[in-house]
This record gives C-alpha cells, structure tokens and sequence, in this order.
C-alpha cells in the first residue's frame, strides 16, 4: 500500500482573526469572459462565521452576517479550487484548480495567510475531491480514499477506503473535545462513522441510493445524510447508529448541494437543484442523542461553553414550529409512507438557477445562503408558523473593482 508523501509542518503562529491580514491585493485585469469571475468552489468554515470562495486567479473570504470581504488573494491568473478554513485563523488548505491552477490538482497546499506563503503539502496520486480541517485534523478526499493526518505535522493517523466518491462527500466535527468523521462506507449507500474518541467505528445502510450529501452537528452527536435520489432526508444518532428522524423534501427526484445543522440542533436546513431552501424542525426526542456520545458537549472553538440544548434560546420550540404533514397522515400505516412524511416546516426560493450552499446566520431564525453565481441571501423565518421566508439582504460578492453589473438576476 502506498501512502501521498507529506512534508512536515510546526503550525506555531497564534490563529489571529482572519480581518487581521495585513496585506493588500493587487487589482488584475478584468476578464472578459463573465464564467471567468465566477466562482470555482465556495464553503463555509466551522462555525459558518465565513465562507470561503476558490476563483481562477486566486481565493477570498467573506464574513456571513454582517456581510462583508475580509481577504482578497490574487495569484496572477492561477486558480484555486479548493479553499477550506481553519475557523477565523490564518491557516488555509487550498487546491489549484481552473484554467491554470496554481498547484497541481494532486496537492493540498496549507498556507499561512500571515506570512503569505505555503508551510507544507500534502501530494496523491488522484486528484484531491475534499479536504476538511478541524484544530488537531486535516482530513484529504480522494475518489475513492480518505486519508486522515495530524494537522500540527502532518502525520498519517488512518487511511480508509470508500465507495466512489467523486462529489468528495465527508462531514467532520469540529468540536474539540470529540472527534467524528462521517463518510461512504464501501458500498453503495452505506455510511461509515468513525468515533475517534471513543476509538469506534460503525456502519450504517443509510439509504438505497448512493449518497449524495452529509453533514454532523458542531459536536457530531448528529449526522444528516441524503441520496442521490434526494426526496429523504435521514437523521442518525452517531453513538449507536439510530435513524431518529426521517424528513421529505418532495417527491420527485433532486440533487441535494447542502444540508447544515443549527448551533442548537433545533433546525436543520438545504438545498437542492430545485431552486428551494427548505428548513426543517427537529423532534425533541433528539435530545437524549445529543449527549450520548462521550465528551461532545463543548463549543467548536474548544473553550469549554456548553452547546445549547433544544429549546434553550427561546426562539423556538419544536411543539410549536413542528414540520408540514399530510392531511392524510391520521392513516399512517394504511397509507403510502409518503402520505406520513415530515414535510420542512419553513421554505425560500432562490430566484436563479444555480448552486447554493446553506447554513444558519448568527441572527436568530435567519439563514444564509451562498450561490455559485456569486450571489449572497440572509433570510429570516418565523419560528412558530413557519411558511416563506423573507429576504433581509442580498449581495453580489464575485465583484470585480468597478464591475457593477457581474451578476445578472
């Protein structure tokens, strides 16, 4: 078996706010062609405080709410692909990508925004689908492996062999006092979880259908899974691999770009090909799962503040803000399964055609969502009717300086 060659690192710099990088972009040429200033890749960090943006000449970082460019990095035309974020530090993975990549497709790069340079790489054999990084992890998708190293040195801790997985389909805690990683088993919709705490792994059928899109809550107790048939959206206990909720986004078939927890674990939200942003609520029985996996009770940022539990905000309780069901649902169990289906509770329509990826803003009941035409929504929903959310703001972030009309629609 051949391990991806790595050269080790000390990650020593403090994680300064990522509003802190001292140093300028410099403007480049305007392209001509409107694809050209497009996004290649855009993904929230941890928290979903950021979202990063890959382009062809370099990467940016936007705050999510308040709305706002924090870093701009031009590579004199070369493109990157991937851009994952450690939190609000200075530390970055990037994967070249687009006309001229800026690294091989092959390497994960891991730059220090601070100095301005790369201090280490990560090289395969295959392209690089994924890469996630939490503070102690970074973890590198490939089609059909996954390798998991230790960030401070970039040692390999595990390797472990997928189903195909070109869409590089991986979920990854970022709690500190509890490590998860959910990822396609080695068969068709199965999933795999491995426990790192606790030194488990487990595997689950998920779904018939391949996977298409996963994600766990901020301390893993919790993993969303959907298939490439896109009509469920299923919810596991990650501690002993109990489906808890079954959720129906429709009928007919869709690709589904992004599933995301709420802090609370009281909602959930995603989106899909069909243009529809739908929040769902969460059963109150989920809350016995949420504490069963041993040390998954601190904060993503690892300073010890307890996660809220459902209901603590006051916002909303899930009796109140329950999720759309049949008028025929009173027959469960003589009827079609689709007729008792949990249907979301709270919806938005994204006016183009186009990618998103979703998360929950730091505003209460409010919802981000970033396209991949370069658009940007905050959305607020009522957390006891439920029903179409409201718009609050909208953004076009793929700008260039002095380019008004980028983004049409």
């Amino acid at each position: 078996m051949q391990f991806p060659s790595s050269t080790p690192i000390s990650l020593a710099p403090s994680f300064a706010s990522v509003q802190s990088s001292p140093r300028p972009h410099t403007p480049q040429p305007v392209s001509s062609n409107i694809n050209d200033r497009l996004p290649l890749s855009v993904g929230f960090n941890q928290d979903h405080g950021c979202f990063s943006c890959g382009t062809q000449s370099g990467f940016r970082i936007y705050n999510s709410d308040p709305f706002t460019e924090t870093i701009r990095r031009d590579f004199d035309g070369a493109g990157i692909a991937i851009v994952e974020m450690l939190f609000r530090s200075s530390i970055f993975s990037l994967v070249g990508g687009g006309r001229t990549p800026r690294y091989s497709p092959n390497k994960v790069m891991i730059w220090d925004d601070h100095q301005g340079r790369c201090i280490g790489e990560l090289s395969f054999r295959s392209q690089v689908r994924a890469v996630k990084l939490r503070r102690d992890r970074i973890v590198v998708v490939l089609e059909d492996k996954i390798y998991v190293y230790n960030l401070a040195d970039l040692k390999l801790l595990h390797q472990i062999e997928t189903f195909s997985n070109i869409k590089g389909i991986c979920a990854l805690s970022p709690a500190s006092a509890s490590c998860v990683l959910a990822c396609p088993g080695q068969r068709k919709g199965e999933i795999r979880i491995e426990l790192y705490s606790v030194k488990k792994t487990r595997f689950l059928q998920g779904h018939d259908s391949s996977l298409a899109c996963m994600a766990l809550c901020l301390n893993g107790a919790l993993l969303a899974t959907a298939s490439t048939k896109g009509t469920l959206i299923r919810i596991f206990s990650t501690a002993d691999g109990v489906k808890l909720q079954e959720l129906r986004r429709g009928a007919d078939r869709a690709a589904i770009y992004s599933i995301s927890f709420s802090p609370s674990t009281q909602w959930l939200v995603l989106s899909s090909d069909k243009g529809t942003v739908h929040v769902f609520g969460l059963k109150p029985l989920l809350e016995e799962a949420r504490a069963d996996v041993a040390g998954m009770s601190t904060s993503p940022t690892g300073t010890g503040t307890a996660l809220p539990s459902a209901g603590s905000s006051g916002t909303s309780l899930i009796s109140a803000g329950a999720n759309a069901g049949s008028s025929l649902s009173f027959m469960r169990g003589v009827l079609p399964k689709y007729f008792s289906s949990e249907w979301s509770f709270a919806q938005f329509h994204v006016p183009e055609e186009t990618k998103a990826i979703v998360a929950f803003g730091p505003q209460k009941n409010t919802v981000i969502i970033v396209c991949a035409n370069g658009s940007y929504y905050r959305c607020s929903y009522d957390p006891v009717h439920g029903g179409e959310m409201v718009q609050q703001e909208y953004e076009r972030f793929m700008k260039h300086d002095g380019d008004d009309e980028l983004v049409t629609g």
